[in-house]
């Protein structure tokens, strides 16, 4: 299949900042990776890339969720317009001329401003607007940007709408056409920097995208794109853009460190690739880390071939953080050698936002304000997630009986009609909040931020005690006896909340002084206890059935329906045709943790 490739590989034609290079000749990988010589000492140049990740639609400090400017415990900011302006800062201290901005990916999806431009006036349309995240990066003059798995949420028409609207390269090298397996979209942008001298130093950037598009979202790319291994597509790349002239090679990587996967063997490639990239190829000066939406500051790793060290850094998520990469090169022996790689982060909290920003897109901003705060329905009493991790709290219970109601008139009729509904959720926010009066499009969007959509997948009793014990290993086991610290007893291992499951519609306990694996007790439907064999329908998001998380059976299992609306919009559509959320209806206790038999809280 094609796909259009307006801005392709080879010999790189560059838009924006630097000029373009054809990319030839040049000294072999090894020299070319920056060995240091032992000649006498040369010309120096220094240089600094900037770098974001995981901005998640987000331009303004703003929350749309709850209509405030944005804060959290840590007084962090967020938004391109703040970056704006500490990029601005360090092109003044640096010179333009002596800078590139990158980014790792996650772009368009995450905000309310950008569902807005993709769903509701998309860009799409026949006099569709162009995406507040492209001009917002137009303007800012980014160079290139790697794509991340959130690109691909709301299919590949949008996504190449952003991508023929951006004046800067969307980078993939392992985002390949299924059936030829040629690049899909640009691998790799080569810019040209130039020292005091005149002498040009040749930067490369290669683009690495996540394996797990192939699965989390399938119903876009299947058939149209492959994702092969960020490791085995460094490898094949990074040595062309060192026979290309590269003197220094960056890879932006929209993927963590951890070397870990979230959707366990269902793929031969691994999720969190980046350190393993930076040990297993050489020829790689420096990488910036994307997806794991945690901050680090600076991380080395020694390649295992050259000895070389390999310079991470992941900035905070949504534009809180933006990483510098302070890069010294050395002309020595007719070339340039890489001396050495230094890394910092500024935080955005630090300074104001870029009024030319705001300004730029004032306008779009004030539709998406009017829109979240359309008024939907009325709620009887006041529902709220704080207390959702640990305990089964109304507001999880009315998006798991939204999604079970959904799901039994979809099967009405048909063969599984008799079969019992079963439905999971998960807190995806602490501070999700549906007020007591008033319901707005916003507390839905904050109830549930993800594009996911609904499916519903056949599971037998086992594989429902199974996929529940697989989700319990998200508590740290916990002693009988004594107060237990709720902020303590969540996330081990670092299980995000988001990869954590209650489910509705059967009865069982979670026993957190028992090892994970053996923590699910009184398993029942309907007051009987649950038969290995007995067949259950589960209500749950494409995210989870394609395989996120890594749970059993669910992405082997029947899929007997599907919606292609969100689920966020489910909600919606509810309360607007019910016209009030009455907790009563649908709260129950249906799960509680215990030590021992004896209940937590």
């Amino acid at each position: 299949m094609s796909f259009g490739r307006r801005k392709f590989l080879g010999s790189s034609v560059v838009t924006g900042a630097g000029v373009a290079l054809a990319g030839a000749g040049g000294a072999p990988a090894a020299q070319a990776a920056g060995v240091r010589g032992s000649g006498r000492r040369g010309e120096r140049y220094a240089f600094t890339v900037m770098g974001t990740t995981d901005l998640h639609g987000n331009v303004f400090n703003w929350d749309y969720a709850t209509d405030a400017e944005f804060d959290d415990a840590d007084h962090n900011d967020v938004g391109l317009a703040k970056i704006s302006t500490l990029v601005a800062q360090v092109r003044r201290e640096k010179g333009r001329r002596n800078t590139l901005l990158i980014d790792a990916g996650d772009t368009i999806q995450g905000t309310q401003l950008a569902y807005y431009y993709a769903k509701v006036d998309p860009i799409t349309g026949p006099n569709g607007p162009v995406h507040p995240m492209a001009r917002a990066m137009n303007a800012i003059g980014y160079d290139a940007a790697a794509l991340g798995n959130h690109e691909f949420n709301y299919g590949i028409p949008v996504l190449r709408k952003f991508e023929e609207s951006c004046d800067f390269p969307l980078l993939g090298a392992n985002a390949v056409d299924a059936k030829s397996l040629r690049p899909a979209f640009r691998p790799y942008v080569m810019k040209r920097l130039l020292s005091p001298r005149g002498r040009a130093v040749k930067v490369a950037v290669l683009g690495l995208t996540n394996p797990g598009i192939a699965l989390w979202d399938r119903a876009h790319v299947q058939g149209k794109l492959a994702f092969p291994g960020l490791v085995e597509q460094a490898a094949k790349w990074v040595p062309k853009l060192r026979s290309r002239g590269a003197d220094v090679v960056l890879v932006a990587a929209h993927s963590g460190m951890s070397g870990t996967s979230s959707y366990g063997d269902q793929l031969p490639y691994v999720e969190n690739a980046a350190a393993l990239v930076a040990e297993r190829v050489p020829g790689i000066d420096a990488i910036l880390v994307g997806h794991a939406h945690v901050e680090v500051t600076e991380r080395r790793v020694r390649n295992e071939q050259s000895g070389r060290e390999v310079v991470l850094s992941e900035p905070l998520k949504w534009g809180q953080r933006l990483t510098l990469f302070d890069v010294a090169v050395e002309w020595r022996r007719g070339r340039w050698e890489v001396d050495s790689v230094a890394c910092r982060v500024l935080n955005a909290n630090a300074v104001a936002q870029d009024s030319r920003i705001t300004e730029l897109l004032r306008a779009e901003h004030r539709k998406v304000v009017a829109y979240v705060n359309r008024v939907i329905g009325r709620s009887k009493a006041e529902m709220t997630a704080a207390e959702a991790p640990v305990k089964d709290t109304p507001i999880l219970d009315f998006i798991a009986f939204v999604q079970a109601e959904a799901v039994r008139k979809a099967l009405a009729g048909s063969a599984y009609a008799s079969l019992p509904v079963v439905s999971q959720a998960s807190c995806f926010s602490r501070t999700a909040r549906v007020p007591e009066g008033e319901v707005k499009i916003r507390s839905m969007a904050a109830l549930y931020p993800f594009d996911n959509t609904l499916e519903a997948r056949v599971l037998t009793g086992a594989q429902l005690r199974a996929y529940l014990e697989f989700s319990a290993r998200y508590y740290v086991r916990t002693a009988p006896g004594g107060p237990v610290d709720p902020s303590k007893v969540t996330n081990a291992d670092g299980v995000p909340d988001y990869n954590y499951d209650a489910v509705s519609g059967v009865s069982y306990e979670i026993d957190i002084a028992k090892p994970a694996g053996q923590r699910i007790g009184k398993l029942s439907v309907g007051g009987r206890p649950v038969a290995d064999a007995a067949e259950f329908v589960l209500a749950v998001n494409n995210y989870r059935a394609n395989g996120g998380g890594g749970f059993p059976h669910v992405a082997a299992a029947k899929q007997v329906w599907s919606a292609s609306e969100e689920i966020r919009n489910l909600l919606v559509g509810w309360v607007r045709e019910k016209g009030e959320i009455d907790p009563s209806v649908f709260a129950s206790v249906d799960w509680r943790l215990t030590r021992d038999g004896v209940p937590v809280f």
